[in-house]
């Protein structure tokens, strides 16, 4: 059993919203696709991964680098120990030969989209989901693989004529079922913000079913700012403040704010998280941390993060991941992490879920498709045609 070919295809994102800090309109996606010369239905199979939503593609990297690493190297040499799959960290060292260590930026998320196709192709070749594989190689003993907690990411800053409204988007997810929700803070004055906040509460019903984003746009002051104006909600939690590899203003800002924080989309490494647990002034028990398998070398890499969090007295019920798509639910679910978010009105053909997953009461579970169900999503089969066609 052997990997026989590797393709990759730039996917454009689609919708025109920003943050506070950058435009989603020319944002791409990798998918990636790992041919084997298993045949079943007259047909190879084949595992589907992307590095995630909100970056670029990494076709460069993928093509010229990684995927002749992987192919090159001896078939037996990434398999799994029983033979019947592949070893998803086999596959990673083998693509990651040769790289200095450090440099844990574009590279993180080519690396993560192979690997994470990887987890696809041997939920496939035992024909169960990945979350069920998942669960096996790094879930928590007496975790359930049941719905987990989600909540609808959105509250962007849409260009103007549109003839959109914050409490509109929220609306629409909360009539999908939503209950709980995200929103952009940052990109206009922080008067202009609470009026927002205030806006989107009215949906909401109360602060805890709220969260607001930064996106790493605050220095201490704004960020104390904010703080100072948004604690008498009691929002769910106050997301990525400042730069993210800015430790120390996380620790400030957290002794400013006093409520629950968020980060760690940004973070692409083992070492980073480390960084954050030793510097950041995060809280056990309080705290969220967003790393996202897809930009940090995939799950093998991400597993290790967990580890890390509960050697160092956090729960893993704190980790959500960030993007919001069906990749990273089924590692919630197979994690039994504390849950995920969800894109269910932007970044199309990635974001979301599809109809025969399970939501309800903001919880959701994925469906039972063999892999990552990535097929079932009908904004993707079209360019899962293309790619493997």
């Amino acid at each position: 059993m052997r990997i026989t070919e590797i393709r990759e295809l730039a996917v454009p994102l689609e919708g025109n919203v920003s943050n506070a800090v950058v435009s989603f309109s020319d944002h791409d996606v990798s998918l990636v696709a790992l041919f084997t010369d298993v045949v079943r239905s007259a047909r190879p199979v084949v595992g589907l991964g992307f590095n995630s939503i909100g970056r670029f593609a990494q076709g460069g990297i993928i093509r010229s680098r990684m995927a002749p690493r992987v192919l090159g190297s001896a078939p037996d040499s990434l398999l799994a120990a029983d033979g019947k799959g592949f070893d998803p960290a086999r596959v990673l060292a083998a693509a990651m030969r040769n790289e200095k260590p450090g440099g844990h930026g574009d590279r993180a998320s080519a690396a993560g989209a192979i690997e994470l196709a990887v987890w696809d192709l041997n939920a496939k070749l035992r024909d169960e989901p990945a979350y069920a594989a998942i669960a096996r190689r790094h879930g928590k003993q007496g975790a359930s693989t049941g719905a987990v907690d989600v909540y609808a990411a959105g509250g962007y800053y849409y260009a103007r004529g549109t003839g959109r409204t914050l409490g509109d988007e929220l609306r629409a997810y909360r009539d999908m079922g939503f209950t709980a929700y995200k929103m952009k803070i940052g990109g206009a004055p922080l008067a202009e913000d609470i009026k927002r906040i205030e806006e989107a509460l009215a949906v909401a019903g109360e602060g805890s079913r709220l969260a607001v984003d930064a996106n790493g746009r605050f220095d201490l002051v704004a960020a104390t700012a904010y703080g100072k104006a948004m604690a008498p909600y009691g929002l769910r939690w106050f997301e990525e403040i400042g730069d993210p590899l800015d430790y120390q203003l996380n620790a400030q800002a957290i002794a400013a704010y006093g409520g629950t924080v968020a980060t760690g989309e940004n973070l692409f490494s083992l070492v980073d998280t480390q960084n954050l647990l030793r510097f950041g002034g995060m809280r056990p028990g309080r705290d969220i941390f967003q790393m996202d398998p897809g930009l940090s070398y995939g799950l093998t890499e991400y597993a290790k993060m967990i580890a890390l969090l509960e050697a160092g007295g956090y729960d893993r019920k704190q980790a959500y991941p960030h993007g919001g798509h069906l990749i990273n639910l089924h590692i919630a679910v197979g994690m039994g992490l504390g849950g995920c978010e969800a894109y269910p009105g932007v970044f199309q053909p990635f974001g979301g879920y599809t109809a025969e997953c399970a939501l309800g009461g903001s919880t959701v579970r994925p469906s039972d498709a063999p892999g990552f169900g990535l097929e079932q999503k009908a904004e993707l089969a079209p360019v899962i045609a293309r790619l493997t066609g």
